[in-house]
């Protein structure tokens, strides 16, 4: 591929997940990052026979623009993911303090008094 066609789907596939930046969930960034690195590998290539002009470094500029608004949905959503396992952590401990292990045969006697 050439160098136009790389930055048409780069600036293609950042346009769509700024999109449904907030809607999406950690599988569709997670593929959005996979997809864009396999793009910017490509770009790399070409760059390293020939520099890029002024027009594709700006434009290059401004997509990394979008790049702290991407970086923050994903830290809300590892945050949210990391408050999860926190809570799920705790209710297994708590749920393990009722869960002795009781010997079948034995009772429970109380004494008046």
């Amino acid at each position: 591929m050439d160098r136009l066609t790389y930055m048409t789907q780069l600036q293609q596939l950042t346009s769509s997940i700024m999109d449904e930046l907030y809607e999406a969930d950690y599988e569709k960034l997670e593929a959005f990052v996979e997809e864009r690195q396999v793009i910017i590998d490509g770009l790399v290539k070409q760059f390293s026979s020939q520099t890029a002009s002024l027009s594709e470094k700006m434009e290059i500029e401004q997509l990394l623009g979008n790049d702290n608004e991407i970086v923050a949905r994903m830290n809300v959503l590892r945050l949210e993911a990391q408050d999860w396992l926190h809570k799920r952590g705790q209710a297994k401990t708590q749920r393990n303090a009722y869960e002795s292990g009781y010997t079948p045969d034995s009772f429970l006697m109380d004494k008046k008094k």
